[in-house]
């Protein structure tokens, strides 16, 4: 799957057999390479202080796996991604959805969730969550823009852009604002194509309003989306979205974690 934003928007896990898997320990010939093989001089100086805040690159980079889980009315969520392969599954009460190699596919025992949204959802939040790394990925440009002005505060900003041909969504453009003296990561800006057949000049906000520290990193604790007018945010769009349970280390899921379970159907075919 493409590392690009995909845009916009358990307590009981489905019994499976992924529910047996364990971390396993990385093999020591694969362990990520060390804090000075990292080239942080690619990118912008505004975006390495802001990686520095959040517990730095060569820290998330050392990483292998991500777990959160998201309280939910009609259900919790449980979302699990391998942070090299971007493999994921979602587990819930009611259903699965989970990614290997590309392939996405969806698991329950009725229509519950619809097959056509599966795709789309599949990694919607693991992108979200993971601001300000994500943004480190390949093939993305950026570039300066004016900065938010916001509640006395004005945010500078770093716009993204992609490279043609890069992932599902390449004319998507985000813009991660930051607090000037903390520089911690505040606001999230982006748009939507998907779907579309145009680019969009239309962004959406989310205010990330709290964050917590796992394992050295500067995580979402809650994220709020917000209404706009003109462009800017002005007031929240219902309550924040809540992270718990949340796990980053550098030990991966079992090999077969990830694939589809006996009952799943592939969304694609």
């Amino acid at each position: 799957m493409k590392k690009i934003l995909l845009t916009l928007f358990a307590g009981v896990l489905l019994i499976s057999c992924k529910s047996e898997n364990k971390k396993e320990a990385l093999p020591l010939q694969t362990e990520i390479a060390p804090v000075e093989q990292i080239d942080l001089s690619i990118y912008p100086q505004a975006y390495q202080d802001v990686l520095a805040t959040h517990g730095g690159l060569a820290q998330w980079s050392a990483m292998q796996s991500l777990t959160f889980k998201m309280p939910k009315e009609n259900g919790d969520e449980v979302h699990t991604t391998d942070l090299k392969t971007r493999d994921v599954v979602i587990e819930t009460e009611k259903y699965q959805i989970g990614s290997h190699n590309g392939k996405v596919w969806l698991a329950q025992d009725s229509t519950y969730y619809p097959k056509n949204r599966a795709r789309f959802y599949h990694n919607l939040m693991f992108y979200f969550y993971t601001m300000p790394f994500i943004l480190a990925d390949d093939g993305i440009v950026y570039s300066e823009t004016a900065s938010l002005e916001k509640d006395g505060i004005s945010y500078p900003g770093i716009k993204i852009a992609y490279q043609s041909n890069v992932g599902d969504s390449p004319d998507d453009e985000y813009i991660l604002y930051y607090h000037p003296e903390s520089k911690k990561m505040e606001w999230l800006a982006y748009t939507v194509t998907r779907g579309q057949g145009s680019k969009s000049t239309d962004f959406h906000f989310i205010k990330y309003n709290k964050w917590q520290e796992v394992n050295g990193l500067l995580l979402p604790e809650e994220l709020t989306w917000y209404k706009t007018e003109n462009n800017l945010p002005t007031e929240a769009r219902g309550k924040p979205r809540i992270f718990t349970n949340v796990d980053i280390d550098a030990s991966h899921m079992g090999a077969d974690f990830y694939t589809i379970p006996d009952n799943g159907v592939y969304v694609d075919e």
